[in-house]
């Protein structure tokens, strides 16, 4: 599973990105966190997310997209 996440994370994030210094990728790598748990379905659990907002129970009303990382993430 960590080689998986990894694998990932380098995909999505760090082979994209130019990083300068301890700080910038910690920035970085919690952003990209975020962003798996929290915004990005997940096919092991039938498309569901890990940390799921409660505030996201209510299903109707506008989709707003968050760009994360410069609109590397959406």
């Amino acid at each position: 599973h960590a080689e998986r996440w990894v694998r990932s994370c380098r995909e999505d994030a760090l082979r994209r990105l130019v990083i300068f210094g301890e700080a910038h990728l910690r920035h970085v790598l919690h952003s990209y966190v975020d962003h798996f748990n929290a915004e990005r379905p997940h096919q092991g659990l039938d498309g569901a997310l890990v940390e799921p907002d409660p505030r996201a129970a209510n299903r109707s009303g506008p989709v707003r997209r968050q760009d994360r990382l410069g609109g590397l993430l959406h």
